[in-house]
């Protein structure tokens, strides 16, 4: 345990032209690579370079398989499948839309756990904790144990724990439930979340806003509750209180609230922190590949044998490539066709389908 005199300032700046990561002075374990807290779209380039190596170091047993250097139509569902051990999805937009479970889902897992593949679900959203994602996928008829999902907001505590940070220190939540359940399960001190939803600053000469100088991290989530109130007491923790974290679950721009229409994410949360601060977040979730090293090592996994499965290039697709697995966009979330084949996107999956029940389909036309 690290004593609170330990706690450094952590920062980090990605500057997209030079590719520099300036740190202040840093608590992150040896153990961490520094590349697993960038947001940087353009290091898909080095991290299609290890994938490269890491397929062609293939020992498993598995049967052989090519990428590509370009995204290309998925045509031979089995060959993908029988080429990988495990497979991560994404949530929003892959597996619901909303509270919606998107067509063909149930048939596509039954068939993935016919094969013998081991199935994990990652999710930026932190509104929820695992136990909460579990009811979740209850309610829609999918059976997925509580080990087998992981949200931002169980990386946030699994982060916290990594680095030993002091448990008489206590945390700010700009964030829902599910980031106040998993540091309560984890034995951390915190405060904000929803209850601070209600509070209002009334301003007039004079006026200090008092704050937990107790508080060592400030962890920014999506939240429904988000106030100004919160803003100042954030950047109050972060800027003033020595050595205070400042933590992201995920930079997203935009969410699944619903199936009818894309809603702003909890980007736009951590964009008010960083504006404030002028301070660069720690990002837990994807792309980091915090999450990805955290899953091979809990199921001892390699990650040249998973297949990451998502609806978004800059997060679920970056996140697959940042950690050397295989990529499969789908095209029933956020991103179109013609956003994926746009001169402008650098992010190139292996592969892309219109959802992943295409796997039940493509399947039947091989045969």
């Amino acid at each position: 345990m690290l004593r609170c005199s330990s706690i450094t300032c952590q920062s980090v700046t990605t500057l997209s032209h030079n590719h520099k990561l300036w740190f202040q002075s840093s608590i992150i374990p040896l153990n961490l690579r520094f590349s697993h807290f960038s947001h940087n779209p353009l290091s898909s380039k080095s991290a299609t370079l290890n994938r490269k190596t890491s397929s062609n170091n293939n020992t498993s047993g598995m049967a052989s398989f090519t990428t590509h250097a370009s995204a290309q139509p998925l045509k031979n569902a089995d060959e993908l499948i029988d080429s990988v051990e495990t497979f991560i999805f994404d949530c929003d937009g892959v597996i619901w839309k909303g509270d919606s479970l998107i067509e063909g889902v149930p048939e596509t897992l039954d068939l993935l756990r016919s094969k013998g593949k081991r199935l994990v679900f990652v999710t930026n959203n932190s509104t929820k904790s695992r136990k909460q994602y579990g009811k979740k996928f209850e309610t829609l008829g999918l059976d997925v144990s509580e080990e087998e999902i992981f949200a931002s907001s169980f990386a946030v505590a699994a982060y916290l724990k990594s680095i030993d940070f002091p448990k008489n220190k206590k945390v700010y939540v700009i964030g829902e439930e599910g980031i106040l359940k998993e540091l309560e399960l984890a034995g951390y001190q915190y405060l904000g979340g929803p209850e601070d939803g209600s509070k209002k600053i009334e301003l007039k000469p004079g006026f200090l806003m008092e704050h937990d100088e107790e508080v060592g991290a400030v962890v920014v989530g999506f939240d429904r509750y988000f106030n100004y109130y919160k803003v100042q007491y954030g950047t109050l923790s972060i800027r003033e209180n020595p050595g205070c974290l400042f933590i992201a679950t995920n930079r997203d721009a935009v969410t699944h609230l619903t199936d009818a229409q894309e809603w702003a994410g909890g980007g736009s949360m951590v964009g008010a922190l960083v504006g404030s601060t002028q301070r660069e977040p720690l990002v837990v979730g994807k792309p980091s590949t915090f999450m990805m090293d955290y899953l091979a090592d809990k199921f001892g996994i390699q990650k040249s044998q998973i297949c990451m499965v998502g609806d978004r290039l800059d997060t679920d697709i970056l996140f697959g490539q940042n950690g050397g697995c295989k990529t499969l966009l789908v095209l029933s979330g956020v991103t179109s066709l013609t956003t994926l084949q746009s001169p402008n996107n650098k992010i190139q999956p292996d592969f892309y389908t219109n959802k992943i029940s295409d796997f039940l389909s493509l399947k039947a036309a091989t045969v």
